[in-house]
This record gives structure tokens, sequence and C-alpha cells, in this order.
């Protein structure tokens, strides 16, 4: 392994740019025209909730990277690692913010008409874009950082003890007002993918992972990662049957047991993608996830435009979002611009 990425896990570098690879899939929404099963696209929907192991694994990987720091020093940790997320979700947000979706409403109705449609519909809801940002995908980093300030406070006030019970109740309550809304009844006052309510469970276990040098052979991860995977398929086709469409779950009772396995997986392979070519990509990857879905939405107004319908479209779609959105990270990231756009 170079030496400048010494202190890197090859394999965890690989799982960030899988895991990113995914998430492009997923946003994409490819196969979700074709192919049809008696009028629904299971293929796309299957393929749409096996992407779904991706934000765990980050979720993991960010408390197992964050965890020497967090544990020696964890307010001065919690300010140093937040403000610069912080920054990015504020200067993505504005652009997002500023930048038109629906490229036919800005080109017939005028730029004012199509962003008021998105701004209003952003304001129906505006505890839940607080937590989300300009655009969807931004959740993420308000959740990273309400995850490591209730670490870190754990930390300081020396109650870690209870910081399983607390994610663990966050949890459980996020997938009761969540997926599982219709059975249990209860309302929350915004989306519980967003805020602390998953984030702290996954990185409190990327956390413990490292701080108590925990492992499982590969044969057991193996099995955790295929059993949590199972659980959470089961999950997502039998709250079908309580009007839940099968594709839409972030989070479910069985997801954080396939991340964890797969997360295992990893670790019992560290030599996996020791390649200097997997280092830079995976340096990249926080740009990418940034700037990814401002670039599918072009990319969906483009191939509309060309009429261009099921596989090509597809095809088109998720090589232009990754070509452009490569493209896009490495030009600034050679400019003063990343100090701004990137962390």
């Amino acid at each position: 392994m170079p030496t400048e990425h010494s202190q890197k896990i090859a394999s965890l570098e690989l799982g960030r740019i899988i895991s990113m690879f995914a998430i492009v899939l997923l946003h994409n929404h490819i196969l979700i025209s074709a192919p049809l099963f008696d009028g629904t696209p299971w293929v796309g929907y299957i393929v749409n909730q096996l992407a779904r192991f991706s934000v765990p694994f980050f979720f993991l990987l960010s408390g197992y990277l964050i965890q020497p720091k967090l544990s020696s020093d964890p307010f001065h940790t919690l300010i140093s690692y937040s403000l610069p997320l912080i920054k990015i979700w504020v200067v993505w947000s504005v652009i997002c913010l500023l930048m038109p979706f629906n490229w036919e409403m800005w080109t017939t109705q005028g730029y004012m008409a199509e962003r008021s449609a998105y701004w209003g519909w952003l304001m129906q809801n505006p505890l839940n874009t607080f937590m989300e940002g300009g655009l969807v995908h931004l959740w993420f980093i308000p959740g990273l950082v309400c995850a490591v300030a209730i670490i870190a406070l754990g930390v300081k006030l020396q109650i870690t003890v209870l910081l399983p019970v607390v994610a663990i109740a966050l949890y459980l309550y996020g997938v009761a007002a969540g997926s599982y809304d219709s059975i249990t009844g209860i309302v929350a006052p915004f989306f519980t993918r967003n805020g602390p309510f998953f984030s702290t469970l996954l990185v409190l276990l990327g956390y413990e992972i490292r701080r108590k040098n925990y492992t499982l052979s590969i044969q057991v991860a193996s099995l955790l990662a295929v059993i949590g995977m199972c659980i959470h398929f089961f999950e997502a086709y039998w709250l079908t049957g309580f009007d839940k469409a099968f594709n839409i779950h972030d989070f479910l009772l069985g997801t954080p047991f396939w991340g964890l396995g797969l997360f295992f997986i990893l670790l019992n392979n560290p030599l996996w993608g020791n390649h200097p070519y997997v280092f830079k990509l995976s340096s990249m990857v926080l740009g990418v996830y940034i700037v990814h879905l401002p670039v599918v939405i072009a990319m969906q107004n483009i191939t509309g435009m060309l009429g261009l319908e099921t596989y090509i479209r597809d095809i088109v779609l998720v090589a232009g979002t990754t070509i452009v959105t490569l493209l896009f990270v490495w030009l600034v990231s050679r400019t003063i611009l990343r100090k701004v756009f990137f962390r």
C-alpha cells in the first residue's frame, strides 16, 4: 500500500466507492419503467432496495473513523468535524435552492415561476426542510452531525453506557413513525429518515467497533449480512399490505444487521481494493455525494428532451451522472473553489 495511504484501510475505501455508485443507481431510478410484471417494475424496486446498504455503510464508517478523536476530545472534535460539513450543507443548500429543476417550466413560465413552485413545496413542512436542506440528499449531513453530537455529549458526560439505549430507542421510534406509521399510528414532526433517528445507532456502532476492537469471522459476518438483508426485504414486501410501496424504505429493522455484516466483511479483508486508483476515487466520494443529485436532475431533463426511454434512458442517466459528477469534482478540486464547495 502506498505510504500516503498507510493509515487507511483499502477495503473500507473500496466500500465508499461501491456505496456511492449504489446511491447513483438509486437516485437515477433505474429500471423503474421496464421490465414490468403485472404493471409493477419489480426489478427496479428490488435494485432500489438493494442499494439501501449504502447510507448505513457511510454512517458506520463515519463512526469508525472518528472514534479515536471523539473519545479523546469529544467537544473539540465535534466542532472541528461538524463545522466544515455544515458549511458544505449551507453552500449546497443555497445552490440547490437557486438551481432550476424543471427546465421545461423554466423556459416556458420563467425562472421565478419554476423556483416558487419548489420553494412553496419545501415550505409545506419547514421543519423537515430544515433537517434536509435545499435538496433531499443533503439530509445526510444534519443526520451525521446530530449523531456525532449525541455521542460527543455522552462521552463528555461519561455516560457512554447509556448511548446504546438512546440510539436503539431513537432507531425504533424512527421505524415506528416512518415505514411502520400506518401500523403504529405514530406521527413524527418530520420525516424520520432525517435527523438523529437512524444515524445515531449506526454511527455509534461504527464508533464502538473501533473503540472495543470488535471482530467477526467472515462466515459470521456474511451470515449477518444475508440475514439482515432478508429481514429488510421481507419487511418491505410485508408492508406493501399496509399501503407502503416496496421501494420507499430507507431504513427498516433488518437494515442495521445488513450494514454491520457488510462492514465486518470489509474489515476482514483489509487488502481488498488496495490500488492507488481506489484511494484517489474514495477521496472524491464526499464531493460526488454532494454534487451527484443536481447532476441527476440535469440529466433527467436532458434525457426527457431527447425523448429517451427505458433501458437507453437508464444507461445515459447513470453514465452521464457518473462522468459529469466525477469531472466536476475533479476540476473543482484543482481550483480555489474547492474550499467553498467541499471540505
